[in-house]
């Protein structure tokens, strides 16, 4: 009888595995070591508290596994001088630190920031996580359980400095969707702007060349980059609602991101010249649906985003014309923004001489 049950054990476990839909953990596919990570730039959560982060230096994207998958609810954070705060905890000053991105992890509701210690080529990538209680400690990278995906069509660095070396821009934003991580920026191709899609445990990283109407300009581009994108639904249909600097929106559906693709996104909204996209946010207020977007020079726009597929593309040249969107005149001074959930938001925001970490309700 031992051994009947036994075999009958093994062979419910062998039917376990083979069943449709089963699937092991994705941190499985990750594994332990010290990274090669050059820059750590833009973030973004997939499942399991697992960490995607850019390396536009490297040109690569890494999976950290940051073992951070105790359920937590949301809670308001305030964290006053935060810049000087990291500064502190790695031995330097503020003016040799650079907060990057900042990215909350869905599931303990804990906020992630890419740093760079020190400026230049010699800059170290750091990354940091705060609770919010608004203790701050530094994800241990020596050896992390990690996965990387190089991207081969990354462009080549000039040597100058900023979004004037191509190669910086090699990686503008990342999401996660539907078992993939989407990734905006710059390629060598010849539509330089390119939305590339990596499935998840890594294999490949290909993309698409997008082309936009870009109505401040009067004409059809295709060698700016997406500098900020949220996945969005309509009609039951994964989009990528982007935004371009001076400042185009664009809907690109997810099912157009084939490799070697040329895709003509449609332009939806035109928000302004001489001004350019930080971050966006999707969520859900009363039953309404909304897109939050901070800007360098036009504030915190909030969007109505319920019938995005009414709108007819823009192909002539204009300013201010699409979606309608007010400025939240009470937020100020953002320059990263997040999802907690549908009522808060984290952000760094200047003032004071400094950068806070907080959360606001959204609007």
């Amino acid at each position: 009888m031992t051994r009947f049950r036994t075999v009958l054990c093994a062979l419910l476990a062998i039917a376990l595995f083979a069943a449709p839909g089963f699937s092991a953990a994705l941190t499985d596919s990750l594994k332990a070591g010290k990274p090669d990570i050059k820059a750590a730039g833009v973030m973004t959560f997939g499942p399991e508290g697992i960490l995607f982060v850019g390396d536009s230096v490297g040109g690569a994207i890494y999976a950290f596994d940051t073992q951070d998958r105790t359920a937590s609810q949301a809670a308001a954070v305030d964290v006053a001088g935060i810049d000087a705060k990291v500064a502190s905890m790695l031995g330097t000053m503020p003016d040799q630190i650079l907060i990057n991105d900042l990215a909350v992890n869905p599931i303990s509701k804990k906020m992630y920031l890419s740093v760079s210690r020190g400026r230049g080529a010699q800059a170290t990538p750091v990354i940091v996580r705060v609770d919010s209680k608004g203790a701050i400690t530094q994800l241990n990278l020596e050896n992390i359980a990690h996965a990387k995906v190089v991207l081969a069509d990354v462009p080549a660095s000039n040597g100058q400095e900023g979004r004037q070396n191509p190669r910086t821009q090699a990686i503008t934003d990342l999401g996660f969707v539907d078992g993939k991580v989407l990734i905006a920026g710059l390629s060598n191709e010849e539509f330089a702007s390119t939305l590339r899609a990596a499935p998840f445990p890594f294999t490949t990283a290909k993309g698409a060349g997008i082309e936009i109407w870009h109505g401040a300009h009067g004409r059809f581009e295709t060698q700016a980059p997406v500098r900020t994108f949220v996945n969005y639904k309509i009609k039951n249909e994964d989009n990528i609602i982007a935004a371009y600097t001076c400042t185009p929106l664009v809907k690109i559906p997810v099912s157009s991101l084939q490799p070697g693709a040329k895709v003509k996104g449609q332009t939806i909204a035109e928000l302004g010249s001489g001004n350019q996209p930080l971050d966006m946010i999707a969520y859900n207020k009363a039953g309404r649906s909304y897109i939050l977007l901070n800007n360098s020079n036009r504030g915190v726009m909030k969007l109505t985003a319920d019938n995005l597929d009414t709108f007819k593309p823009i192909t002539t040249p204009t300013d201010i014309a699409g979606v309608p969107y007010e400025t939240v005149k009470s937020i100020t001074g953002v320059t990263q923004l997040d999802k907690v959930d549908d009522t808060m938001a984290a952000v760094l925001q200047t003032g004071g001489g400094g950068v806070a970490l907080k959360t606001i309700a959204l609007p």
